[in-house]
């Protein structure tokens, strides 16, 4: 989060109600956090690629939203996260089955050669 802040990455944090004190500018309210996440979406520029991981409500919120052009990387230990998004319609998606923590650490070792 703190490079996105810092390369003015624009990113859309929402939260639940199960969220006890979410990190700052996380949007609490459901209704809001889908229309920010659809302007996002349909900004000039819009949304070329998504990555999902490590949590399953969220990542099929966000993947039933998405359109069809955006690549989606669905990241989660558990095999059913993958399945559950891809039974609902998102087939753009690619998943892996893999720890999220294990995931950024691979993608930030190709990413720096």
């Amino acid at each position: 989060m703190y490079e996105c802040v810092r390369n003015g990455v624009p990113f859309v944090l929402a939260g639940s109600i199960r969220d006890d004190g979410p990190l700052p500018d996380v949007i609490t309210d459901v209704i809001e956090a889908q229309r920010a996440m659809r302007r996002q979406v349909q900004a000039e520029g819009g949304v070329a690629l998504a990555l999902l991981m490590g949590t399953t409500l969220h990542a099929i919120a966000v993947g039933n939203l998405l359109p069809a052009s955006v690549l989606t990387v669905c990241v989660d230990i558990n095999p059913a996260v993958v399945t559950k998004l891809l039974d609902r319609g998102s087939l753009q998606t690619a998943g892996l089955v893999i720890d999220a923590g294990g995931f950024l650490r691979e993608l930030a070792q190709h990413l720096a050669e």
